[in-house]
């Protein structure tokens, strides 16, 4: 009972995100996207591993909330934006599968081969922006971010599970 309203949590979280993502301003949205990637990649800008995409655009679209952001890099800072109009590599998928790649609870290669990630434009710069998030330190990340990261995840992963395949987990442990 409890992992059948797991899962049905977890499988309807995008439609609660829907409506505050339509009704907050979109400068809203994308000054608190700037500041959670300057977070999370300070090392990274720091380092100056970010010049790969001067001039360049990265959209990032989730797709099942309405949400997307543009995402470049100009004169030493990271620059977003609500609208651009070609970006040159988008990245799209659904909630909780960015969720689940954020925490490095699923693989962007294994999700892109399944079709649940795409990634459409420049397959270069979309490498470049794949290895860039796959060298951020996870523990460099402030505590209070990483254990909501990984506790969201793991609540997700949990909630994917086909109620099937979290009654056969239970029952393999009384035989």
């Amino acid at each position: 009972m409890l992992n059948k309203l797991h899962t049905t949590l977890v499988q309807q979280a995008p439609s609660f995100f829907r409506l505050p993502v339509k009704l907050v301003p979109a400068a809203a949205q994308q000054a608190l996207m700037l500041e959670t990637l300057k977070r999370v990649f300070r090392e990274a800008l720091d380092d100056g591993e970010f010049e790969f995409l001067e001039n360049r655009w990265l959209e990032v679209h989730v797709r099942d909330i309405g949400f997307k952001s543009y995402i470049s890099f100009d004169n030493e800072k990271l620059v977003v934006r609500q609208d651009i109009e070609t970006p040159d590599v988008r990245f799209s998928g659904d909630l909780n599968d960015m969720i689940l790649i954020a925490a490095r609870k699923e693989d962007p290669d294994t999700l892109f081969f399944q079709r649940r990630l795409l990634i459409e434009g420049d397959t270069e710069l979309g490498l470049e922006v794949k290895n860039l998030m796959d060298s951020v330190d996870l523990d460099s990340l402030p505590a209070l971010l990483r254990q909501g990261l990984f506790s969201l995840a793991a609540f997700v992963q949990k909630g994917l599970q086909t109620p099937a395949t979290a009654d056969e987990a239970h029952y393999a442990h009384k035989i």
